[in-house]
């Protein structure tokens, strides 16, 4: 079965004019940029926020696990409401959500509560994530409209998480922990409107069911896989917690699979849509360039502060190199896909981004911002150049009442690909330091880990290299 099946009534054609499509990429941008902050913005305020609610020691992880854990486990069930419920009245609740989710979290008084403002604003986060990227598509024409629209949404994913830690440094430094969560507020207030008055529901709410037992058993596999990578990177791979889950997460995949291929009458997951290849090799790729990116920001933020000594707005300032590279891979990615091909883009891209986190790895105790500034030009141009095409090719040829479904996918992918990477990391790092707390270990373990980083990219290389379709031998210029 084709992707693009036949549109229902009420679903507007793809090749329709965009409506109000300057509010809409608007509305897409700022949700996105939310989301991918508070990914990132509260690493830097970890130590105040721990002094300053009493958290024990090893529990403080929670405030980053709490919302990663919610994020990743409902992503996939979140694209699907969209599709079901409609995307205007889906957008518009976890718009909402979110902004009491954070004043609740900025307002907290004790650790409980903090972590519960975390894994609400998770929540609303996994109906989010997806559903930007759905009513672009189901906005924008596909072409060289849908592209740029996608350049300038991939750009705001990808800089955000950077720019994510410069913020958490500036509010912690000259104002308060509790700002990193207050700042989502304004957002909430400019995007409310904005959806309100641009997005529209282009398929109407109720014309499909939401197949419960397919989302509970997806829901707990994503929610175990996260909390038992979480707890490999704290307590290692062997443990009791660590195996329970990844058994568990298994268990209920299978089981979810059999359900949607057997059993439901309107899956969560209409598997047909695999056979697409460009929708598998883009859900494949994403894994490991989300993997490497997300890594990357973590580690590199560590290396700063632990290695170099910089301060919070020191380490935060080194990262907008790496946002305006960002900026430039994805304004270029469309123009040079309808140039070259996307096979041709995401080789060339990945194997710019393995280049970047490579050169990481060479860091050490004496290194200076000249040899950060480096690679992290050469890893955000090419990290850039790939998440834009690769997004562009995973949407290709969708049906608007499929885009949640695909959109859920994609970030399902990146998200799935980031927290198993960042366990796996934070092992490969913690392994060189067990028994060596010196500065030079340090220093070796993160080499270690933004090494394994830049094997990641390498094998979104591969995939691309292997499996991308070939450019058309005919294509219309833009």
């Amino acid at each position: 079965m084709s992707v693009v099946d036949k549109q229902p009534a009420g679903v507007q054609a793809a090749s329709d004019p965009p409506a109000r499509a300057g509010l809409v990429l608007g509305v897409a941008c700022l949700c996105q940029l939310m989301v991918v902050l508070d990914i990132s913005v509260v690493n830097v305020a970890l130590p105040r926020i721990g002094s300053d609610l009493g958290f024990a020691p090893g529990s403080l992880s929670w405030v980053v696990n709490a919302y990663t854990l919610v994020f990743g486990g409902l992503l996939l069930l979140g694209g699907r409401i969209a599709d079901l419920v409609g995307h205007r009245r889906t957008l518009v609740v976890a718009l909402a959500a979110f902004g009491l989710a954070s004043v609740l979290g900025g307002l907290a008084t004790s650790p409980g509560e903090l972590i519960a403002a975390r894994g609400g604003q998770g929540l609303a986060a996994a109906v989010l994530a997806p559903v930007t990227l759905t009513v672009i598509l189901v906005t924008f024409p596909e072409g060289p409209a849908r592209r740029r629209a996608i350049a300038v949404w991939s750009m705001v994913a990808a800089a955000g998480s950077a720019f994510g830690v410069l913020l958490s440094g500036v509010l912690t430094e000259y104002l308060d922990w509790r700002w990193v969560l207050f700042v989502n507020v304004p957002i909430v207030a400019v995007a409310l409107p904005l959806a309100l008055a641009g997005v529209r529901d282009l398929r109407r709410p109720g014309t499909g069911r939401l197949d419960v037992v397919g989302a509970v058993l997806v829901t707990a596999s994503m929610t175990l896989l996260v909390l038992a990578t979480v707890y490999a990177g704290e307590h290692g791979w062997s443990g009791a917690t660590t195996l329970v889950g990844l058994i568990g997460s298994v268990v209920t995949a299978a089981g979810f699979a059999f359900w949607e291929l057997r059993v439901a009458s309107q899956p969560l997951v209409r598997f047909g849509i695999f056979r697409v290849r460009t929708v598998w090799v883009a859900d494949l790729i994403v894994v490991f360039i989300g993997a490497a990116t997300l890594g990357g920001f973590y580690f590199a933020s560590l290396f700063l502060q632990e290695v170099l000594h910089y301060s919070p707005v020191k380490a935060g300032a080194a990262f907008l190199p790496f946002c305006a590279g960002i900026v430039v891979g994805s304004f270029t990615s469309a123009k040079l896909a309808a140039r070259f091909g996307n096979r041709v883009l995401l080789s060339a891209g990945s194997l710019l981004g393995a280049a970047g986190m490579l050169g990481f790895s060479l860091l050490d105790t004496g290194s200076t911002f000249w040899s950060f500034l480096v690679p992290s030009l050469v890893a955000s141009v090419g990290i850039g150049t790939c998440m834009v095409a690769n997004t562009a090719m995973g949407t290709s040829g969708v049906a608007p009442q499929e885009a949640g479904l695909v959109s859920g996918l994609l970030n399902t992918s990146r998200q799935v690909g980031a927290s198993v990477a960042l366990a796996v990391l934070t092992t490969v790092a913690v392994s060189t330091t067990r028994h060596d707390s010196s500065l030079t270990a340090l220093s070796r373990g993160y080499s270690h880990a933004f090494a394994v980083a830049g094997s990641f990219v390498l094998v979104a290389a591969l995939v691309a290299v292997l499996f991308v379709p070939g450019r058309p031998k005919a294509v219309a210029a833009d």
